[in-house]
């Protein structure tokens, strides 16, 4: 159980991310059929074209988590680094920029969505326009017709607050670029801002190399492009102030 202490002395919307995360998690966990089904109906992100999309998906599904895994390592990372970014930015802006970066990742991963079914349905076209005597045109109107087409629609959806911490690393290795990093089964530490270009480069390898894992490496990376554009946008307006923390 965390420390009484330690959780008291967290900032207050890093501590509610939490606690709202947790809570829905045992919702949807101990309550699959009344409560999990209701919450991935209306609040996991599905593909724009589904007949389950709603605009507020873009923010609900950031407080989803598929497992517990899934939702440990998120509210970890965000006990770590939210903490400080909060610090830095303070609470309004914090969960400003939370907020954002996951929306951000949102719309990079429903983008992701369409090149994948973009590419999916023009292989099809391909394997059957030499068996047919009809234009690409006409193949593309009836596969998109198609049952099978509509559930593969409907099933395509996402889920986790990755897209905003990943933001908030990407803070991080920006505001305390030099601070060194501990990561698991590597001896020695890691400036922040290595780890940060490195797992930027490591989730656009595995988004481009394999886009049916199962994980939104493009929204991660969704959530560090939208989270660079908003402190860029603060530091030129004057909003925060970059100091030259080489610690």
């Amino acid at each position: 159980m965390l420390n009484n202490s330690i959780f008291s002395q967290m900032p207050p919307v890093t501590k509610n991310l939490i606690i709202i995360n947790v809570i829905i998690f045992l919702a949807t966990t101990l309550f699959p059929a009344q409560i999990g089904t209701a919450l991935e109906q209306y609040c996991a992100l599905h593909y724009i074209v589904s007949d389950n999309f709603i605009a507020t998906q873009l923010v609900t599904y950031q407080f989803m988590h598929g497992n517990f895994t899934h939702l440990f390592f998120n509210m970890f990372s965000l006990f770590m680094f939210g903490m400080i970014i909060e610090s830095v930015f303070g609470s309004k802006r914090f969960i400003t920029y939370y907020l954002i970066c996951g929306i951000g990742a949102g719309i990079i991963q429903e983008i992701a969505y369409y090149v994948d079914i973009q590419m999916l349905l023009q292989e099809n076209i391909n394997r059957i326009l030499p068996m047919v005597n009809e234009s690409a045109e006409t193949i593309r109107n009836h596969l998109i017709h198609d049952a099978s087409y509509t559930h593969l629609i409907n099933s395509m959806l996402t889920v986790g607050a990755s897209g905003s911490i990943y933001g908030i690393l990407l803070a991080f290795g920006v505001f305390f670029p030099n601070r060194p990093i501990y990561l698991m089964f590597i001896p020695y530490p890691i400036k922040a801002k290595w780890m940060i270009i490195g797992y930027a480069i490591l989730e656009l390898t595995l988004g481009l190399g394999n886009s049916q894992s199962g994980v939104a490496h493009f929204a991660h990376l969704g959530g560090m492009i939208f989270g660079l554009l908003l402190i860029l946008y603060w530091i030129k307006t004057g909003v925060i102030r970059k100091n030259d923390n080489n610690y």
